[in-house]
């Protein structure tokens, strides 16, 4: 057993023997060319001059008087193409151009992560291919016209519920059928390894910014919030924490109707140990092992399984993970429209929504850090659908 491809008991590659060569090839290139001095600095300049980082980290006041505690906003929203994901697709399509592929693929759910990879696509002269479920297809519509007018391909998929499930499967068949000249995008930090830690560790510029973003001003991190599907922009803030054990790292997942009904997200709150995707985690399956479906008001969170790394920090206890609710995220999100003036994600909102449960429970003023992973704008016709009661058909 290769125990660098494992988080304690989970992760693994659990993929065809034809993908094995192309996992092997992208670990070779991840630990050669990506930790090179060359490409660091490249990949540094286009994060700092096209994808406009650091992000700020923003001391949300009226949110803080409200809650009683210091919140601090961490604005990945502010990210070019809106969300965190810009920074894991322009590093691995650089990564891939290194690589010599000409042709990229990748999965998405809200469609940020298709839109970042189309992004990076165009910049650096690669074609690109999107699979997307039907479902997304029709909630993110606005999503989906900017990655064609970037120049991708969007495929739709009407298998099963046509949500990122589904999508993530086709896009893998895809990739296995291509795997000698395709590179796979994957957006989050979930598959075969050493796809969980390749995502986590470009996705980490999030964390070492936030805490070196709290140190000028004197100030360190009681907890870290961020909301979870696969779980990529949590372990981007989360690992540079995961050593300091004073810090309380919460991840939120989707709950969707309730995580006590069948209309949920919530996988480590209501999954056990399983198979998806190429790696072994934490997965939403009945009694059968056949993965249930899922619901949330949020494309990017209704995934039935999530990444390895949450699994094992869930196993060893260093992370909490709790759910919230569709009506609760939009609450948190009306919120902090209107008193902070930001429209987060209704991924983020998840997140945001838990300061109602952790606050209150506090006996003194903390400080307390909310990853706010993307902005709510193609959130706008879910959130008028919620508002208007259509949003569950």
């Amino acid at each position: 057993m290769n125990k660098k491809a494992y988080f304690g008991k989970f992760g693994g590659q659990f993929v065809p023997e034809t993908a094995m060569a192309a996992l092997s090839e992208l670990e070779a290139a991840y630990l050669s060319i990506a930790q090179s001095d060359e490409f660091k600095a490249e990949l540094d300049l286009l994060l700092a001059e096209y994808v406009g980082r650091p992000t700020p980290l923003y001391h949300a006041r009226r949110l803080s008087e409200h809650y009683g505690h210091e919140i601090y906003l961490k604005r990945e929203d502010l990210c070019h193409t809106g969300a965190h994901k810009i920074n894991n697709a322009l590093a691995q399509c650089l990564l891939a151009k290194k690589m010599g592929k000409k042709r990229v693929i990748a999965e998405t759910g809200a469609g940020q992560h298709g839109v970042a990879t189309a992004t990076a696509a165009a910049l650096l002269g690669l074609e690109c291919e999107v699979y997307m479920g039907a479902v997304d297809v029709a909630r993110q519509s606005l999503n989906v016209f900017r990655m064609e007018l970037l120049g991708a391909s969007v495929v739709s998929i009407s298998d099963g519920l046509g949500t990122l499930k589904e999508a993530t499967t086709a896009a893998i068949q895809a990739w296995v059928n291509g795997v000698e000249e395709i590179f796979y995008v994957i957006g989050s930090v979930v598959g075969p390894h050493p796809y969980p830690k390749m995502v986590r560790d470009f996705q980490s510029v999030i964390g070492r910014e936030t805490k070196s973003q709290l140190k000028s001003r004197g100030l360190s991190a009681d907890y870290v919030i961020a909301c979870v599907g696969g779980g990529s922009n949590a372990m981007g803030i989360f690992h540079e924490f995961v050593g300091d054990e004073s810090v309380g790292l919460i991840g939120v997942e989707a709950a969707g109707l309730g995580a006590s009904t069948p209309y949920h997200a919530a996988t480590i709150t209501r999954g056990a140990e399983g198979i998806i995707h190429g790696m072994k985690t934490i997965v939403l399956q009945d009694r059968y092992g056949m993965i249930e479906e899922v619901h949330s008001i949020s494309a990017g969170l209704d995934y039935p399984g999530i990444g390895p790394e949450h699994a094992h920090l869930n196993d060893i206890k260093r992370a909490t993970y709790a759910p919230i609710t569709d009506d609760e995220c939009i609450n948190a999100l009306r919120l902090v429209s209107r008193l902070e003036g930001i429209i987060p994600a209704i991924e983020s909102a998840h997140a945001l929504a838990y300061l109602e449960y952790l606050c209150p429970s506090l006996k003194e003023p903390k400080v307390i850090v909310v990853n706010v992973s993307g902005r709510g704008d193609k959130d706008m016709s879910s959130i008028a659908n919620y508002e208007k009661g259509k949003i569950y058909g």
